[in-house]
């Protein structure tokens, strides 16, 4: 790494290191107000498909004994940041948890597209109704980007899916499928579903009613435009939003169990209706 900003921490109280100590993610995500703020990356693989995504990285946290084994390469590519290093357990101290494969990388968010830069070209895409675990974000954007959807949608109640824990729990796939939050102007569930209408999208709520189909119903497969609508843990989503969509689809279940957690539903539902095109060879 000969043109490496190496910098060994011997003062846990240096201004640099608290956007790793001190600030909150809701801190982070406005720290460039009214332009967009900066997101923790973990892991030299989460943080480096942050930089294939064009991502800008500020500085980067790493055990000294990672300095030269997974974390070199990612290092390598971040030409002159400051890299601050320590041993691993005064970097837990620094930040209070351990650091997964020894690596944190701060970088600065972009812009967020508009709905219309998301929906162009796309054909599947799934809508997050004030999904608020960030866990169940980051599961559900690994399994959309693994089973063919084009894009995410998120409503302003969701959890952020640049949140470390999401970041982390995706394995970087928030970085390779487009998303973008439902803004004022563009309100979920009105008028932001008669938006993607116009744009020649069917929606499907997740939902169980009387008027529930299968999630493998011809209708629904056969639709050119899909957006799968998937509801927060444990009450769902809301009635209106339900009544607004075209189609209400379930997962068939067995043993008595009513349905699955979200992200274990998101996976059956872009398996059975993302995956269509790709198994028709389209």
């Amino acid at each position: 790494m000969p043109h490496a900003n190496i910098i060994h921490v011997t003062n846990l109280q240096l201004p640099e290191l608290e956007l790793y100590s001190r600030f909150s993610e809701n801190q982070l995500l406005h720290y460039f107000e009214p332009g967009p703020g900066i997101f923790i990356a973990e892991s030299p693989i989460v943080a480096g498909r942050a930089l294939d995504a064009g991502y800008e990285p500020i500085s980067i946290l790493v055990e000294e004994s990672e300095l030269h084994g997974a974390s070199a390469e990612l290092i390598s590519r971040c030409h002159g940041i400051p890299v601050y290093t320590a041993p691993g357990e005064v970097l837990t101290q620094l930040t209070g948890f351990a650091l997964t494969r020894g690596l944190l990388c701060a970088m600065r968010r972009r812009p967020l597209p508009s709905v219309a830069e998301i929906c162009a070209g796309a054909s599947r895409i799934t809508i997050l109704e004030n999904v608020v675990n960030p866990t169940n974000i980051g599961a559900i954007f690994r399994s959309a980007a693994a089973l063919n959807m084009d894009a995410v949608l998120l409503t302003s109640g969701c959890s952020d899916p640049l949140y470390r824990r999401a970041v982390r729990v995706s394995m970087g796939t928030v970085f390779q499928i487009p998303w973008t939050i439902f803004d004022r102007e563009h309100a979920w569930p009105q008028p932001a579903m008669s938006e993607l209408q116009k744009f020649g999208f069917k929606t499907a709520a997740m939902a169980l009613t009387d008027k529930s189909v299968c999630i493998d119903d011809p209708s629904v497969l056969a639709e050119e435009k899909l957006a799968i609508v998937l509801g927060t843990e444990g009450d769902g989503l809301a009635q209106k939003t339900i009544a607004d969509c075209d189609y209400t689809i379930r997962i068939p279940m067995s043993h008595g169990v009513d349905s699955l957690n979200v992200a274990a539903a998101s996976a059956v539902a872009f398996w059975q209706l993302g995956m269509k095109a790709v198994r028709d060879g389209k």
